[in-house]
């Protein structure tokens, strides 16, 4: 059993590659997520998709995989705070006229903060007790 449980160790940073492949296959679907406050979406689309890349690459060598770790939580949680949490309550997706399609969108949006903060928890735990480099932070 413990070399079953022993994949998540890779799988949850593997999984990540999802939201890498997102950002260069699609990267006006990234770039669509960017507050309207920030200048230059598309750079911080590919931004974003090189540090996520880093910290698969740092979690699975396990290289400063605690800063990894610790650093993409602070990512994911200010996703959920920044771009999700305001537009599942309608900023940036245009709800003055109220469509069911917008009001699906806002659902979505609902989703997304939730799933940001269950990460933002296992990506802690993964820190707190599966990163083995503790170089930068101890």
């Amino acid at each position: 059993m413990d070399k079953i449980l022993n994949l998540g160790r890779w799988i949850f940073p593997l999984s990540f590659l999802m939201y890498v492949g997102l950002h260069f296959g699609k990267p006006e679907v990234g770039a669509a997520f960017v507050p309207d406050y920030l200048p230059f979406p598309y750079f911080w689309n590919y931004f974003t998709a090189i540090c996520i890349l880093a910290f698969i690459v740092s979690a699975l060598i396990g290289k400063y995989d605690k800063l990894a770790y610790t650093l993409m939580a602070l990512f994911v949680i200010l996703m959920a705070l920044m771009v999700h949490l305001p537009r599942s309550m309608g900023y940036e997706l245009g709800l003055e006229n109220m469509t069911e399609s917008l009001a699906r969108e806002k659902e979505l949006e609902t989703v997304n903060l939730f799933r940001n903060i269950m990460v933002t928890g296992a990506l802690l735990a993964f820190a707190k007790f599966i990163a083995k480099d503790k170089r930068i932070i101890g």
